[in-house]
């Protein structure tokens, strides 16, 4: 059953505690030299003598869509300035659990924190420090590039007298300056995700999320996309959560990833640091990608991805796909 598409009004968060729900064995948190920290050192000392900040810290999240749980049990801390990404299929949780963060589903308070604040019992001091980039298209075709921008600075309450210097900002940022007065409605797929990031930036987002950024689009508009997504984080040092289906974007831009199946992390650690355990575990000499980790984590489960839901998942995959394409 998909994750996406169930009715909000029968969800409800699930808090009681079971056994097992720790990451697969095969999860590496532990850092190794040249690694992003791992969760077990993330208040470490930096280089600067200064603790590491977390920007996202979630303890024991359960979710459920009546009698489907989504996440189950979900224990992830993303540090600040980092890329990371929650990878799985379809029906993974992955999109559940960033709702969560987002505060647009409900959670026990103390479940989900960002930058220390309460997602429950601080929600608007956490919706200041985010940009969200949805995986259901957000951008207005029947306005300009430049409206639908301005639009979004309006509901994040930037200063009027600040509003024309930050939405140029955001335009320029990511590559789409000499096109923003036309509508975008006549964008390519990729121009139309790169709107949807200036409107993301326009706040200023301390967190920026990333909810399957690319899907739909073909490779060179992908790489479009994350070209801009990496300078605007090397300019602004903000942090990223991203959900992705694509391994090679994982494995290329974050620093670290979580492996998700079933609601559960099965992995955690670095792409180089994932890959490199199995392969060692093989011994075969064989070079394994990140979709070879996630295989060997979830096993046979990924067999379940043929049972039920799964079309829902696909037709609306199809249809956003549509849109960009």
């Amino acid at each position: 059953m998909s994750d996406d598409d169930q009715p909000q009004q029968d969800a409800t968060p699930v808090t009681d505690p079971r056994d097992g729900d720790r990451p697969h064995e095969n999860a590496l948190t532990g850092p190794r030299d040249g690694d992003r920290p791992g969760e077990d050192t993330l208040k470490d000392p930096g280089p600067d003598g200064r603790s590491r900040e977390e920007a996202v810290t979630v303890t024991g999240l359960r979710y459920a869509f009546g009698s489907s749980t989504a996440v189950d049990g979900l224990d992830l801390t993303v540090t600040s300035g980092e890329v990371f990404g929650l990878l799985g299929p379809n029906g993974a949780g992955k999109t559940t659990a960033i709702r969560c963060v987002t505060t647009l589903l409900p959670v026990p308070a103390g479940m989900v924190k960002v930058f220390g604040h309460d997602v429950t019992t601080d929600r608007m001091a956490v919706r200041r420090l985010l940009g969200y980039v949805p995986q259901q298209l957000s951008a207005d075709a029947g306005l300009t590039g430049r409206e639908n921008v301005a639009l979004f600075a309006r509901v994040f309450d930037v200063p009027r007298r600040e509003r024309a210097a930050r939405v140029a900002q955001a335009l320029e940022a990511v590559g789409l300056a000499e096109v923003a007065d036309r509508m975008a409605g006549t964008y390519s797929g990729g121009m139309v995700r790169r709107l949807e990031l200036a409107q993301a930036l326009i706040s200023s987002p301390r967190l920026l999320i990333l909810d399957e950024p690319t899907i739909g689009l073909d490779p060179i508009a992908r790489t479009g996309v994350w070209d801009h997504i990496m300078a605007v984080r090397a300019a602004s040092g903000m942090t990223v959560l991203v959900t992705t289906h694509y391994m090679d974007e994982a494995d290329q831009y974050c620093d670290r990833v979580a492996l998700m199946h079933q609601g559960r992390v099965r992995a955690l650690g670095t792409p180089r640091r994932l890959t490199d355990d199995l392969r060692a575990r093989r011994g075969d000499g064989t070079s394994p990608t990140l979709e070879d980790v996630f295989r060997d984590v979830a096993g046979s489960g990924l067999d379940d991805l043929d049972k039920g839901g799964e079309f829902r998942d696909v037709r609306r995959t199809r249809r956003t796909a549509a849109r960009v394409g």
